[in-house]
């Protein structure tokens, strides 16, 4: 009997070994767009990567990070299964894409000029004379694409774009505010050129994955968000906060 007994809580806790091996591992995928995640070093941080990770920590689900370009990670988002992408604008195009967990951030999306460019546009109407550079599958990209701006620049990340307009190769560059804030304070020459709408900013996850998990996800977020540790963790890198 003990032969059984032994061979049997073998046979128990191989079983445990394999159903954590295949476990599935929920893949957050981001891009390089500080101060919200951005690697240095070969590590991967940021103010909405500190919040991905702290949910995570709370869930007990075996997860990766990855940083791709910006229309690569949507991509694989839309179309793979146990993917989430991040910090992803949230807007009526997006919407039926993709299952949400936010706010990771509100923020409102602004018009950047070069410091002393003389680029002053009064409204939309006006921007529309001008280049405008954002990121390849980025949301401000489908905005201007609504809007039918005829001169828009598209580049495969946020460092790009900032680079031409420094450079002079653009007009105006879309980001949110606090990004538009955040480069200012670290002595980038760019001033706000035109304001536009409010956004909230969160995970799109594939509609494929659990609604269970989606909304323990949700609950780990709002946690964050009535704590404080939100807004703490957006003064840590210079931001203000949602409320």
């Amino acid at each position: 009997m003990r032969h059984i007994a032994f061979a049997l809580a073998l046979l128990l806790s191989g079983t445990a070994v394999s159903d954590t091996a295949n476990a599935e591992t929920l893949k957050l995928l981001t891009e390089e767009y500080p101060p919200y995640n951005f690697s240095k070093n070969g590590v991967i941080s940021g103010a909405a990567v500190e919040q991905a990770e702290l949910m995570m920590k709370g869930l007990d689900t075996p997860y990766s990070l990855e940083i791709l370009p910006w229309a690569r990670a949507l991509s694989l988002a839309e179309n793979q299964p146990w993917t989430c992408v991040f910090t992803t604008g949230h807007d009526d195009e997006r919407d039926k894409r993709f299952k949400w967990v936010e706010p990771l951030l509100v923020d409102r999306m602004v018009m950047v000029r070069k410091t002393s460019s003389g680029v002053n546009p009064a409204n939309i109407e006006e921007a529309k004379r001008f280049t405008v550079g954002t990121q390849r599958g980025d949301f401000s990209a489908t905005y201007l694409q609504n809007h039918a701006f005829p001169k828009i620049d598209l580049a495969a990340d946020m460092e790009t774009t900032v680079k031409k307009l420094l450079g002079g190769r653009i007009d105006l560059m879309m980001t949110s505010e606090k990004t538009f804030e955040a480069m200012r304070d670290e002595g980038k020459a760019l001033e706000p050129a035109l304001v536009l709408e409010g956004k909230l900013y969160g995970f799109a996850c594939n509609l494929n994955l659990p609604d269970a998990l989606v909304e323990k996800m949700q609950a780990q977020l709002e946690k964050l968000i009535a704590d404080g540790t939100q807004d703490r963790i957006f003064a840590k890198y210079g931001l203000r906060g949602n409320r």
